[in-house]
């Protein structure tokens, strides 16, 4: 028998909690996802011989398809029923993750991913959703929401270390795996400890508007990922051009439309709008990080995934810390103070890599730095999200809080990592006695060039690798300067949009 809202409400309070912990599965392994594929890349190169662009867009296909249903899949829930649509995402997820993880070719793989962030979309909105169902108490509910933004973080934290693990004893394809045993007890307990919201018939969805932002997003990855591949031609430009048109015609209809896909409105707010900035930012910064380092670490350091994983690990213990003990500082200190501090720890993460190099030492000690930053920013940034919010259009804010976190992990492997790749494609150069076969593989990735330098013995061997890493250290060096001046940029934009003596409600 399943439980109502008016059930719940008769509900000892450690039934509330033990729903809140099954609704963190989902929450976790969504996040977990957006980060453990950098890990099993090595792998996975080694197995599907994916090009420089098919290995970005193993990443990215997932975070881009999951963020442009984001805010539709929201709404669904809205007139459908939030607990239907996590239990019928859930299922979906573990089925196509198991798929995913048989794939025998990059282009299978991609799909899967894809296919994973439809179903991942049905997830995230209707976890947040359901919280405010279950704590109708102020206090409890604002822990509930820290507890909620705090997994998000940890899942991108602890998403290297997971990997590291399965990889160590496991082929590349038990990390899809990892879905069965994480949603399988939502599937079982959830129906007797969760709420049925009250579904909302009002209204209909705006296909249109969804087509709109899918296409729009896509073209603008499509573009990016296809000059640092390819380089900037025509192809480039017209994707670009979609991109830009598409989204202008997305914003004007958003802004006629009675019921909008997405209220435009919220960001007329300078503290809505800047947190949001900053939420994205934030989170494209750790995806940035995480996929230079895991190449680094396991490539050019040659350590075990197991052993380059648990190097990560006190940054992970700093994401999942300072989520937590934010709280109440956050209600003390004045947020256009607090969060240029917290962003400051980040800026200072890629200084500290740009300056001193990226030895295991440093790579240690900056993903630590980073995760302080980033960690607490999760929890504080979010609250300011749904307090700019009036309380009728905290759906709307918590979707579009949720789109920016996934759009900043598109654009950490996108951007950060496209223009890494980019430098690493344009400089390397390569000796003359490999056919054009073996050049090819090599000028797409370090780990093709780490496959080719295995096929070759000795001098030749050395030769190619030591080329390979000089570029590949050159495109690092590249990113992290460039994160680090976006990082300041998002001080500024800290300082300028957020209210001044404004503590959060956390």
């Amino acid at each position: 028998m399943s439980l109502t809202a008016d059930d719940i409400k008769q509900q000892p309070r450690a039934s509330r909690w033990l729903a809140l912990a099954i609704l963190m599965l989902p929450v976790l392994l969504v996040t977990v996802d957006n980060t453990v594929l950098g890990f099993a890349l090595p792998k996975i190169a080694g197995a599907l011989h994916p090009t420089a662009s098919q290995q970005l867009w193993m990443i990215d296909a997932y975070s881009l398809v999951l963020a442009g249903l984001l805010i539709s899949m929201g709404s669904l829930g809205d007139r459908k029923g939030h607990r239907k649509l996590l239990l019928i995402g859930s299922l979906g997820f573990t089925v196509v993750s198991v798929m995913t993880a048989y794939s025998s070719t990059a282009e299978q793989l991609i799909s899967g991913r894809a296919c994973m962030g439809i179903f991942g979309a049905m997830l995230m909105p209707s976890t947040l959703a359901l919280i405010r169902s279950l704590f109708e108490v102020r206090e409890e509910r604002r822990l509930a929401v820290a507890i909620w933004a705090t997994t998000l973080t940890v899942g991108s934290a602890v998403g290297p270390l997971i990997g590291g693990v399965l990889l160590e004893f496991f082929s590349w394809g038990s990390i899809f795996l990892l879905a069965v045993p994480m949603l399988v007890p939502l599937l079982i307990f959830g129906p007797l400890l969760l709420p049925d919201s009250q579904p909302d018939g009002a209204g209909q969805i705006d296909t249109i508007s969804t087509v709109q932002s899918m296409v729009a997003l896509s073209a603008l990855v499509y573009s990016i990922k296809h000059i640092a591949s390819d380089g900037p031609d025509v192809f480039a430009l017209l994707a670009f051009s979609v991109a830009v048109v598409i989204g202008w015609l997305f914003v004007h209809r958003q802004l006629r439309l009675p019921t909008p896909l997405m209220d435009l409105s919220l960001f007329r707010n300078k503290a809505f709008s800047g947190s949001v900035s900053i939420n994205l930012m934030s989170l494209a910064f750790l995806i940035g990080f995480v996929f230079f380092s895991t190449q680094f670490l396991q490539i050019v350091l040659r350590m075990s995934p197991l052993s380059a994983s648990l190097a990560l690990i006190p940054g992970q213990i700093m994401a999942i810390a300072m989520g937590i003990l934010i709280v109440p500082v956050a209600r003390r200190v004045s947020v256009n103070v607090l969060i240029p501090i917290l962003l400051a720890f980040t800026a200072g993460a890629f200084l500290l890599v740009a300056g001193l190099g990226s030895s295991l030492t440093v790579l240690v000690a900056a993903f630590a730095l980073l995760n302080i930053g980033v960690g607490a920013i999760a929890t504080v940034s979010n609250d300011v999200i749904l307090s700019a919010a009036p309380s009728t259009k905290a759906g709307a804010a918590s979707a579009i809080s949720e789109t920016a976190y996934e759009v900043g992990v598109v654009l950490g492997t996108t951007v950060l990592g496209g223009l890494a790749t980019a430098y690493y494609r344009g400089m390397l150069q390569l000796p003359d006695f490999l056919t054009p076969l073996q050049v090819r593989l090599a000028s797409e990735t370090l780990a093709g060039a780490q496959a080719v330098s295995a096929t070759l013995t000795g001098d030749q061997a050395n030769e190619v690798m030591y080329n390979a890493i000089r570029a590949f250290e050159g495109g690092t060096s590249l990113m992290v300067w460039t994160t680090f001046s976006l990082a300041v940029l998002a001080i500024l934009i800290a300082r300028c949009t957020l209210k001044k003596n404004q503590a959060t409600s956390v």
